[in-house]
C-alpha cells in the first residue's frame, strides 16, 4: 500500500486526514514534528511527504536524504514555499507543490475584520477602557464606503479582498502584473506609487521572493497617507518591520495590523506563556494600540484546513502515480 507521511500535523487536521485516506485506500501517518535535519529520517520507508511549517530547509544535505529515501516530491499544504531551498530541491529530483489557494475567503475575511478594528479605532478604545477612561477625543471613525482599498497582488486571495471591499462601497484599486478581465467590475490597476498615495488601506497579497522582500520599506510607507493603514496577511519579510515601526511611533501611518512577520518562526502557533519571547519588534508592536496583531491565522478556518489537507495529499498521489500536479512551483 502507498504511505505517506505528514510532519507538523495539528490534532483538527486529524479528522480530514483520516477521511482522505479512507476514501483513497493510502497509508497516511503523521506526526506533529516539524521537518529538519532531525526528523528528516522518519521518512523512510514512505513515499511521499507531506508538510507545513515556518522553519526554513537551507541544508542540501537534507534534499540528499529525501532522494536517498525515494521521495519524488516534497508537498506543502501552505502557500508560502520560500522556506524551501529550490536548487536543491531540483538537484535531487524533487518536484516541490503547494496549495495556492486552499479558501481565499479565509484570509479576506481575516483582512477585513482587522481593517474594520483599526478603522473604528477599537483597539485604542480598548486601551483606554482598561485605564476606565471613556472618552471619545481621537476616535471618531471614517465610514468604510468612503474609503479607498489598495491591494497589492490581486490573485486568487487579493481578488477576494477586493470583492468584499467592493460590496461595502469602497473604491478598490490593485497593483499587480497580471490585470485580470473578471475583475474590471471591481478594482481599478494602478502602479505602485499611485496606489500607495490614495490608499486609505494598504492590503498586502503577494507571494514572498527577491522582488517582493521588503517591498515595503521606509519609502513606501512615507509615501502612504499620515491616515492611511497597512495590513500585512500575506509573509512577514515583504515589510520591512522596523521601518514600520518607525513609521507608526512618527506618525507617518495611522496604524497596522500584522498577521504575519519577521522572525515568527517559533512563536507564532507556540504556548510561550511565561517565556521571554525572542523577537522585540514583535512586542514593540503588541504594546501600539493602533495596530493589531494576530498569530498567523489568516488561513485558520474549517473549509481551509480541509482543502489543505485534501489538496495536498491529491497532489502527492498525482506525483507517484506518475502525474503533473497543477500545484508544482518550479
Amino acid at each position: 500500500m502507498t504511505s505517506i507521511l505528514m510532519y507538523s500535523v495539528r490534532p483538527d487536521e486529524q479528522e480530514a486526514i483520516q477521511a482522505w485516506a479512507q476514501a483513497n485506500d493510502i497509508q497516511v501517518d503523521t506526526t506533529d514534528h516539524d521537518l529538519g535535519m532531525n526528523t528528516v529520517d522518519m521518512i523512510k520507508g514512505y513515499d511521499g511527504i507531506v508538510i507545513q511549517q515556518h522553519a526554513a530547509l537551507p541544508e542540501p544535505e537534507l534534499y540528499q536524504r529525501l532522494k536517498e529515501y525515494g521521495l519524488k516530491q516534497l508537498t506543502l499544504r501552505i502557500t508560502g514555499y520560500d522556506i524551501v531551498n529550490m536548487q536543491a530541491a531540483r538537484e535531487n529530483g524533487l518536484v516541490v507543490t503547494n496549495v495556492p489557494a486552499y479558501s481565499p475567503r479565509s484570509v479576506s475575511e481575516l483582512v477585513l475584520a482587522q481593517v474594520m478594528r483599526l478603522v473604528r479605532h477599537l483597539g485604542e478604545a480598548s486601551a483606554r477602557e482598561a485605564k476606565d477612561d471613556y472618552t471619545w477625543d481621537g476616535l471618531q471613525a471614517h465610514e468604510i464606503h468612503n474609503l479607498t482599498v489598495g491591494i497589492i497582488g490581486a490573485g486568487k486571495i487579493g481578488s477576494a479582498v477586493a470583492r468584499i471591499f467592493r460590496a461595502l462601497g469602497s473604491t478598490v484599486i490593485a497593483n499587480d502584473p497580471v490585470h485580470r478581465p473578471e475583475l474590471a467590475d471591481t478594482l481599478d490597476y494602478v502602479d505602485l506609487p499611485t496606489l500607495l498615495k490614495r490608499a486609505d488601506i494598504v492590503t498586502v497579497h503577494t507571494p514572498l521572493d527577491e522582488t517582493t522582500h521588503h517591498l515595503i520599506n521606509a519609502q513606501a510607507l512615507e509615501a502612504m497617507k499620515p491616515s492611511a493603514f497597512l495590513i500585512n496577511a500575506a509573509r512577514g519579510p515583504i515589510v520591512d518591520t522596523p521601518a514600520l515601526i518607525e513609521a507608526l511611533q512618527t506618525k507617518s501611518i495611522a496604524g497596522a495590523a500584522i498577521d504575519t512577520i519577521e522572525g515568527e518562526a517559533g512563536i507564532f502557533e507556540k504556548d510561550l506563556s511565561g517565556t521571554k519571547v525572542d523577537n522585540q519588534a514583535l512586542e514593540t508592536l503588541k504594546a501600539m494600540p493602533n495596530v493589531e496583531v494576530s498569530p498567523h491565522i489568516g488561513f485558520y478556518t474549517d473549509a481551509a484546513v480541509t482543502a489543505m489537507v485534501n489538496i495536498s495529499l491529491y497532489d502527492v498521489k498525482t506525483i507517484l502515480e506518475g502525474g503533473t500536479s497543477e500545484h508544482q512551483v518550479d
